[in-house]
């Protein structure tokens, strides 16, 4: 096998994903995957730092990637919309993984170690959109806040189209979320 086969990374992520689902990421070691990918633990570091960031490869460019759609955006975009635009491009992009997404979802869901790595990519996520709409000129209040919502809608489009097994599109499913945002907004709420 050559030194760097292009296929090692996905071959030791499917072992991964398959090995956590059939044991649980915490009983689950960095020997086992390598083995069930046919390399050995030494390879494996040339890969991925951790057993957990098999799971997460590639998420370091996910900022830079929403940060330049975000700011592309067409220049009169609100600055919700603008963010929306971006994560439905980025979104749309992750499409061609979707059984992979599903597991992965289920596998995070099932690990507080896990839960905590997905909430700082996230936070990433954010803090890079509201950095785009600051730099589109968007108060700092409202870029704050387009960030979050958009991100929070993002997250419930994505357990949606994860869930339907691909049966929407990613940008069927963020527009059916924003269309429960605004209905959220736009309902009759007593004072607080």
């Amino acid at each position: 096998m050559a030194r760097w086969d292009p296929g090692t990374a996905e071959r030791l992520t499917q072992a991964a994903l398959e090995l956590y689902t059939e044991h649980g990421y915490d009983n689950v070691t960095v020997t086992q995957i390598a083995e069930r990918a046919g390399i050995t633990r030494r390879s494996y570091f040339r890969y991925f730092a951790d057993k957990r960031e098999v799971l997460f490869a590639g998420s370091e460019r996910l900022p830079a990637a929403l940060r330049a759609a975000v700011v592309d955006a067409h220049p009169a975009a609100s600055p919700l919309y603008a963010a929306l635009e971006a994560l439905t491009q980025v979104g749309t992009a992750l499409a061609e993984h979707i059984d992979r997404t599903a597991a992965r979802r289920a596998v995070i869901a099932a690990s507080p170690e896990l839960q905590e790595r997905e909430r700082t990519k996230l936070a990433m996520v954010t803090s890079a959109i509201e950095e785009a709409l600051l730099q589109r000129g968007v108060d700092g209040e409202k870029a704050e806040l387009a960030a979050r919502l958009a991100t929070v809608a993002s997250q419930s489009a994505l357990d949606r189209w994860a869930a339907g097994r691909g049966e929407n599109d990613f940008e069927t499913c963020l527009q059916a979320v924003v269309t429960s945002l605004r209905e959220l907004l736009t309902d009759d709420v007593a004072p607080i």
